[in-house]
């Protein structure tokens, strides 16, 4: 076999040509390792190849490599705990900028761990995940992102399995993957609905927590990833190229005019703890990427372990950005959804000038794609709602808890409603718009909404842990019954609730987000924190979908669209919104403030009339002069405000337009 010394740029593996031969460049980042060696895996066994040192970049060229070239790395270094230093070329380590990995590690026993244990002096090569060397090269057909200005942008939150697994309309051997995703009868729910972007949860490589393979439990959600860069084979059909079925979807989607925002996680990785595996990046450099206390451990700010060290310039910052360069380069990918990303934000305290916010700012590649923030991480002073700076939007969890408090509790006010219903201005009025709040009422983590009008309290005694786990103060209302019920006047007082949660999400400024499964109805019985539930609990279901709901939430959508103020991206003014009392008189500032008041009108450009009853009780609205056409609600009608006012049901929402 002929190498050569090789080019430090790109990072990971590239087929190129070097000295006008063919052949595959490695490179790969290590300011502490004395030596690295290059680990291919050919059928005559292990070939261990030197790699030459440039500064800090580890560096090969292998004539004649091509795709399929299965490799890691043995990274030699003076190992020291005491400052975080835990060489150990035992270990087999994937490559950070693998585009494909193969093979899992068998972590389901204490024994079986300790192969992958960082300080464990067995060869652990026959054991260890392995990277593979891709080809590229896709043919997208003249395919083009959609562009959605933020402004019109509707986003649509699934996980790729659960999304297809049970629809009886996509053949069996494909759905729960990219290829179920993208097959017409999933096109088209997206598009009878009206969604501008789907929001994938992770789809690259992870791999299960031990303390779930020790019970027989899978990681669902995906959030524990070690390949940040490789498509997972778990959701695909073509295993042997789940990338090209990533971007088939990708294509697909495109070309129905649908953005993809996928969720990445870069707050921290797989190899959790100093107990946790040794699978990459701990065993390359470990102190240049976490963040490490003065003992030389981890700093625990994700709650998984590990926390990376998006400050270090050289290896996470860099690493992050090539990361998501590549999926909007070589995959199309119209955005991002930072899982805990106030910790891309940490010196270690969170400033709104740290490095990763510049590296984004300054990134041509990047500068026209979607980026949302959970604004949070669990460290000290983590919560940063409202903090991040431009062009990101962020995950509003006060929008979540009023709007619930609003509709489902006996407590909230009229003020902090009517702030998050304008968008927000409170958190994000003094230098961004209102489409920085991206808006939901539930998302993966938590009840979702059929749950949330059917429990009072969390069921998830299937994810092993005695029921400890998920969130506990949900502000949810069960109506009487603990879940499931064939009382009709409790049903109706669901599907109510259902609607006008899904109504003032849809109508509120700035960009709302539905979760997978909340217009059909789907449940996933009580189960508050289902990232272990690989199962019905979490696939939806599609035979027992209610037609009538979807239709509802398409029909919203498309209101949405017809209203123009919600799509101009700007702050409310009296001179376009009017707050309403049930009496058409502007509401009073004890009005505002008294909790036992829970209806309002808003008219919207003096054409468009909201009505909300959050009571418990039928409400009379007295309409503004005019004639009015119930366009939601009601029977559609014209109504004769003169002589005529509007009785709303219990948690009722109608939208009126003013035609004369």
């Amino acid at each position: 076999m002929q190498y050569l010394t090789g080019r430090t740029f790109p990072l990971g593996s590239q087929i190129t040509e070097f000295q006008g031969k063919q052949g595959v460049n490695f490179a790969i980042f290590s300011r502490k390792a004395t030596a690295i060696e290059l680990c291919l895996f050919k059928e005559q066994g292990e070939m261990r190849l030197p790699m030459v040192k440039s500064d800090d970049i580890w560096h090969l060229f292998v004539v004649d490599e091509t795709a399929g070239c299965e490799y890691g790395f043995r990274v030699y270094g003076e190992t020291d705990e005491t400052v975080g230093n835990l060489f150990n070329p035992n270990k087999l380590l994937l490559d950070p900028y693998a585009k494909k990995i193969i093979g899992t590690p068998d972590l389901s026993s204490e024994e079986k761990g300790k192969w992958f244990l960082w300080n464990d002096e067995r060869d652990n090569a026959h054991l260890a995940p392995k990277s593979i060397v891709v080809d590229a090269n896709f043919d997208w057909q003249n395919s083009r992102p959609p562009m959605t200005p933020w402004a019109e942008t509707i986003i649509y939150e699934t996980q790729v399995k659960g999304f297809s697994k049970l629809n009886p309309d996509i053949p069996t051997e494909i759905s729960g993957t990219f290829a179920g995703m993208a097959h017409p009868s999933s096109i088209s729910h997206l598009k009878r609905l009206g969604i501008t972007a789907v929001e994938l949860l992770p789809i690259t490589y992870h791999i299960d927590e031990p303390h779930l393979q020790k019970i027989g439990l899978s990681n669902y959600w995906g959030y524990n990833v070690i390949g940040h860069f490789a498509v997972d084979p778990v959701l695909a059909f073509d295993k042997q190229n789940p990338l090209n079925e990533f971007k088939t979807l990708v294509k697909t989607l495109h070309q129905a005019n649908i953005e993809v925002i996928l969720d990445v996680v870069f707050n921290h990785t797989a190899e959790a703890g100093k107990d946790g595996p040794m699978l990459s990046l701990r065993g390359i450099d470990n102190s240049a990427y976490y963040w490490l206390n003065e003992d030389g451990d981890y700093h625990n700010w994700s709650g998984c372990g590990n926390a990376l060290n998006a400050n270090s310039e050289m290896s996470v910052l860099r690493w992050v950005i090539d990361c998501l360069s590549y999926w909007v380069t070589e995959c199309q990918v119209d955005g991002f959804r930072f899982d805990l990303g106030a910790m891309l934000g940490r010196t270690p305290d969170f400033s709104d000038r740290a490095a990763f916010f510049s590296a984004i700012a300054s990134n041509s590649t990047l500068a026209n794609i979607k980026m949302i923030a959970e604004p949070w991480d669990i460290g000290s002073n983590g919560y940063q709602l409202g903090r991040f700076p431009k062009p990101f939007a962020e995950w509003n969890d006060r929008y979540r808890d009023e709007m619930r408090q609003f509709f489902l509790t006996t407590s909230g006010q009229l003020s902090s409603f009517a702030r998050k219903f304008a968008g927000s201005d409170d958190i994000f009025g003094h230098n961004r718009l209102p489409n920085s709040s991206i808006n939901f009422i539930t998302a993966h983590d938590g009840f979702n909404l059929q749950d949330l009008v059917s429990y009072n309290q969390k069921h998830n005694h299937a994810n092993g842990e005695n029921n400890r786990d998920g969130h506990n103060h949900n502000l949810s209302n069960n109506y009487g019954v603990e879940g499931e019920t064939n009382d009709l006047n409790i049903l109706a007082k669901r599907d109510a609730a259902r609607r006008a949660l899904l109504t003032t999400l849809l109508l509120s400024a700035g960009t709302p987000m539905i979760l997978a499964g909340d217009e059909l109805g789907h449940s996933q019985q009580g189960n508050n924190n289902s990232y272990c539930q690989d199962n019905p609990i979490t696939w939806i279901d599609w035979q027992k979908a209610d037609q009538s709901l979807i239709d509802y939430v398409a029909e919203v959508i498309q209101l949405r669209k017809q209203i123009p103020l919600l799509s101009h991206n700007q702050w409310w003014t009296t001179d376009t919104v009017q707050w309403l009392n049930k009496n058409s008189n502007p509401i009073s500032p004890n009005e505002w403030h008294d909790e036992t008041i829970r209806s309002l009108m808003i008219l919207l450009e003096n054409e468009w009339l909201i009505l909300i009853n959050a009571t418990q009780k039928t409400q009379q609205f007295l309409l503004p002069e005019g004639q009015w056409q119930a366009l939601l609600g009601l029977e559609k009608a014209t109504l004769m405000t003169d002589t005529q006012a509007v009785t709303l049901n219990d948690l009722g929402v109608c939208v009126l337009q003013r035609i004369i």
